[in-house]
């Protein structure tokens, strides 16, 4: 590649992203309250797939709400069945049987590795950022690996403890259909 087709890909990169409506875009993405919501949904997905779930619990608010619905296109999910609709209490408890090894979920629990990109804002507000992103997770147990793929919404609030998480939904692409025991949160 020479320096000159180097400069006409620099002048054409520059031209994109100058085109109506994208700065737009780029500015609510580059927002630093935007890039420290991401950061956080990063850093959860590492506690995640580390088992690290006494720390992922740490990351929520205390009405926090952490819901897989079964209707891919609801959000009134207090009035709807879901696979998993849990306040403080019920993470608490999620949480417990994950860590002391009592309950099926726990024994020989799966291996994950997770990536979550695809990241587009909702709402932005002073103290909270909705993000919207993609998640496809790998899951391996018992000689198998598993795999989840889903639609993502976190709501991230800012307070004086730091970034927390208000809200997590995890659409799965299959939340209508057989959904296999995990193991694991997702």
């Amino acid at each position: 590649m020479t320096s000159q087709s180097t400069a006409t890909e620099l002048d054409s990169a520059t031209e994109l992203n100058t085109a109506p409506g994208l700065e737009l875009r780029l500015g609510r993405l580059a927002d630093p309250r935007v890039a420290q919501a991401i950061e956080l949904v990063w850093h959860e997905a590492t506690l995640l797939d580390a088992k690290a779930y006494e720390d992922w619990e740490r990351l929520w608010t205390a009405d926090g709400k952490y819901v897989i619905p079964i209707d891919p296109e609801t959000e009134d999910f207090e009035a709807r069945l879901n696979m998993v609709y849990d306040d403080a209490r019920m993470r608490r408890m999620r949480v417990t049987r994950l860590v002391e090894g009592y309950s099926m979920s726990a024994v020989a629990a799966a291996r994950t590795a997770r990536t979550i990109s695809r990241f587009t804002v909702g709402e932005l507000t002073e103290d909270a950022v909705t993000l919207r992103s993609a998640q496809v997770l790998v899951g391996f147990k018992r000689e198998k690996h598993i795999l989840l793929a889903a639609d993502l919404t976190h709501r991230v609030r800012f307070t004086e403890e730091g970034a927390l998480i208000d809200l997590k939904v995890v659409r799965l692409v299959n939340s209508d259909g057989a959904v296999t025991a995990s193991g694991f949160l997702l």
